[in-house]
């Protein structure tokens, strides 16, 4: 059997926020609902459906051109991020896409979505890191990250 589900957050290899997919009953009722990715669709819910829609377009780049802008300028240099630092260099914890979207904010003066930034593996160390920022379907940006220790 298939549910019908309105998708509150992207979720991968299935689809965007906004979307109406159709997927397994067990997904839906043990993964998508729970963890709040998702909500059940309804008649009355495509009202919600435009308004993420229009938020979506509102967040996102609009232009190709405007993305491979802001993929040079991340591209260029680097942003800094500092945190405790305990013990042999690590950081208590470890460094966040939201501190990320504030650094390249504070440091390079471009606004990024911190949803995203994608960090291959935990950032708990100190020294130079590198992310990836997807900017737009088709533009993707390495970003440069030094992480400092706090003063």
């Amino acid at each position: 059997m298939a549910t019908k589900l309105i998708l509150t957050h992207d979720v991968e290899h299935l689809g965007a926020a906004g979307q109406v997919v159709e997927v397994k009953d067990g997904y839906a009722r043990n993964y998508l609902v729970p963890r709040g990715l998702a909500a059940r669709w309804t008649p009355g819910a495509q009202k919600q459906i435009d308004q993420m829609n229009a938020a979506r377009r509102k967040r996102e780049i609009a232009s190709i051109d405007d993305a491979r802008a802001v993929r040079d300028a991340l591209q260029a240099s680097f942003v800094t991020v500092s945190g405790k630092v305990g013990a042999n260099n690590r950081l208590f914890g470890a460094v966040s896409t939201a501190a990320i979207a504030e650094a390249v904010k504070a440091d390079l003066g471009q606004t990024i979505d911190r949803r995203r930034v994608v960090i291959a593996t935990p950032i708990k160390e100190l020294g130079e890191h590198t992310v990836t920022v997807n900017l737009h379907s088709e533009v993707v940006a390495k970003l440069k990250v030094r992480v400092v220790a706090a003063k």
